[in-house]
């Protein structure tokens, strides 16, 4: 029997989480803006996310966890980014690549958080959402608050999400760029 050549982890189900975030935009405001959360007891500023429910998609995880969590209802905003995964109707044999699609709403970026000195992962599915309603429909789980983008990153608590929230700002501008290129 022959080993791979690519270093391999698996864990069983017992042994990893999903969860899934969003970072949501308030595109209506001057400056655009962005949610964090704050935890009340430690005092820490984060984005949202949790857990993925058994048989729930990991994009309506998403958008429940930043409902529960912020308050505010949202939907997945679609964006032009790179990604190696194919699109549908491209033959199965298509080179692994990334390449650039527009209208995606797919994740922008996968953290993998080691946990119990690895023997546990929590992996974390990212998508960019907006506000669908300027309206609060409830009281979230934590403070929320919008801030311009580069308050928001230094709000940050941790480096981990000022990467994640970095990222997601240059998928967001990459396009509103090609949506004025295409004009």
């Amino acid at each position: 029997m022959s080993a791979s050549n690519f270093p391999t982890s698996q864990y069983t189900s017992t042994h990893f989480t999903e969860s899934a975030g969003a970072i949501l935009f308030r595109l209506t405001s001057t400056p655009n803006q962005v949610s964090l959360i704050r935890h009340p007891t430690r005092d820490e500023w984060s984005l949202p996310k949790g857990r993925r429910n058994c048989q729930e998609s990991r994009k309506e995880a998403a958008v429940r966890e930043v409902m529960e969590e912020t308050g505010y209802p949202c939907r997945i905003y679609p964006v032009t980014m790179a990604t190696r995964s194919p699109m549908s109707w491209e033959p199965g044999d298509v080179e692994d690549k990334p390449r650039m699609y527009p209208g995606l709403e797919e994740p922008f970026m996968l953290t993998m958080r080691e946990l119990d000195g690895g023997s546990r992962v929590k992996l974390i599915w990212w998508y960019v959402a907006v506000v669908d309603d300027n309206r609060r429909a409830r009281q979230g789980e934590f403070e929320t608050r919008f801030w311009p983008f580069r308050e928001a990153l230094q709000k940050l608590t941790f480096e981990d999400d000022r990467k994640v929230l970095a990222q997601a700002i240059e998928v967001l501008e990459s396009r509103e760029m090609t949506e004025i290129c295409f004009l």
